[in-house]
């Protein structure tokens, strides 16, 4: 009997995606990690490209009110359209894209249905941009934890104690510098 090696990838660098981020990589090393309330994440892979990304959204969009605080990365319509932007930089080509979305819980009861809106803007921005959802864990009031292999387009979901979630503390300041491309 002759003994036969087995191949153990190395271990993947874990990065954490935090309230108001997009991240993209391309490097199959890398996993990409949050954990989620009411907010969504976005997981978007180009499986040509071998290029994916993650977002982490508060909320979906600035109440019609608001005027004058310029640019908030904790809104959906933000880092939807910053995610894209970045994978396109990185090689992707948009009619590649495949999406996953995670989270929108609806953590107390008696309060606004936050997660429910986060989910539903989600689905409609990936719809109106004709990008492919292949995969959904969206509602429900548990948290979530999601681990993204973005150049694989694998990812795992579990449900996590709600203490895990992030508490929701969305900060005013608009961005300065950089580019955001809206479609």
């Amino acid at each position: 009997m002759t003994a036969q090696a087995i191949h153990v990838p190395p271990a993947a660098e874990r990065i954490t995606v935090l309230q108001g981020q997009a991240l993209v990589s391309a490097s199959p090393r890398e996993e990409f990690t949050t954990v989620l309330g009411s907010c969504v994440a976005t997981c978007l892979f180009d499986p040509e490209a071998r290029v994916g990304g993650m977002n982490h959204f508060l909320l979906a969009e600035p109440p019609a009110s608001a005027t004058g605080f310029g640019v908030d990365e904790h809104y959906g319509v933000f880092l939807m359209e910053l995610l894209i932007n970045q994978m396109l930089a990185q090689g992707a080509i948009k009619s590649r894209l495949r999406a996953h979305l995670y989270g929108g819980a609806n953590m107390r009861q008696g309060m606004a249905p936050i997660g429910s809106r986060n989910a539903e803007f989600a689905r409609r921005f990936l719809e109106r941009e004709r990008i492919v959802l292949i995969r959904e864990d969206l509602g429900g009031n548990n948290a979530r934890r999601v681990d993204f292999r973005p150049v694989e387009g694998r990812v795992r979901c579990r449900s996590v104690a709600p203490a895990m979630a992030p508490a929701i503390r969305p900060a005013r300041r608009p961005l300065t510098g950089g580019e955001v491309e809206l479609f």
